[in-house]
């Protein structure tokens, strides 16, 4: 509610006739709840000309704090008061339910699980167009139909293949080399969603985290560090040693960890001599009792 309404309310003068049904608020709040649950009339507020609110108090337990609000109203030049409508209400020490968020703001690593779906909206900032092949090129193309069709106008023999014998195709559809190069998708990833991506590696398993600190060599001279392809791969790799807490995990470059390929051999724990026995001395032994 605003303060420019709550100030209005404030200014105007309710209704005598409406002010005083109290009995008749207090009976439809009490048709309206549980039994028992209505409790001493708090205010009468003035929503309009002839338009009162009385507010009752809720003795329910769930809903502490909470106020019947019923709305009674008179008609112009009318002596009678009738009832416009009765809810319940949170008043202003009610304890409320927090503020609803939509289920995208909600989701948290790790909440995907089996057979969940997790659609993608079309404006995704991470996301942007990519090649599928359903786009038709341009005529002056060197892949467009027109122009494949000059060219084996140009390149056929003067005498007239046999109909039975099908052509071999003189190049490979757009659709098909494009499948074939990793590029037939609707949608790639774009710069922001990269970046958001390299972001969230490098403070996982980045130089910066304590793993890193202790390492005796980045993940870069490791021999369990397989390469990513594209832009990735000038900062990151994937871990495949299965003993490293990285293994099957995206690794900044300079992150490292204890099991470096390169790491220094232990050194083995010293073994205890074994014990030596003087048999060229005599052992002096006391006669006394």
């Amino acid at each position: 509610m605003s303060a420019a309404t709550r100030s209005g309310r404030s200014r105007r003068a309710p209704d005598k006739l409406c002010v005083e049904a109290v009995e008749l608020a207090r009976a439809a709040a009490e048709e309206t709840a549980l039994p028992g649950t209505v409790g001493e009339h708090i205010e009468a507020v003035a929503e309009g000309d002839r338009v009162v609110t009385h507010y009752f108090a809720c003795l329910q337990p769930a809903y502490r704090g909470w106020r019947w609000a019923t709305t009674v109203a008179r008609a112009s030049r009318a002596k009678v008061v009738t009832l416009d409508e009765s809810v319940l209400l949170p008043g202003p020490d009610s304890l409320l339910a927090p503020e609803w968020v939509p289920w995208s703001e909600r989701l948290r690593p790790g909440d995907l699980g089996p057979g969940d779906l997790l659609p993608t909206d079309a404006d995704d900032l991470r996301l942007e167009p990519g090649f599928s092949g359903e786009d038709t090129p341009p005529p002056n193309s060197a892949v467009s139909e027109e122009a494949a069709t000059a060219a084996a106008e140009a390149e056929a023999p003067p005498e007239q293949a046999p109909e039975d014998v099908t052509p071999a195709p003189s190049r490979g559809s757009v659709k098909a080399v494009a499948e074939e190069l990793g590029m037939g998708r609707a949608r790639v990833l774009s710069r922001y969603g990269l970046q958001e991506a390299a972001d969230r590696w490098e403070e996982s398993h980045g130089p910066r985290t304590a793993m890193a600190q202790a390492a005796p060599g980045p993940c870069v001279s490791c021999a369990f560090l397989v390469p990513l392809a594209g832009s990735l791969k000038q900062g990151f790799g994937v871990c495949a040693n299965e003993f490293s807490p990285a293994d099957g995990r995206v690794v900044s470059l300079a992150f490292g960890c204890g099991g470096h390929s390169e790491a220094a051999v232990m050194p083995k724990a010293p073994q205890p001599p074994a014990p030596v026995l003087d048999e060229t001395r005599n052992d002096e032994l006391s006669l006394a009792d």
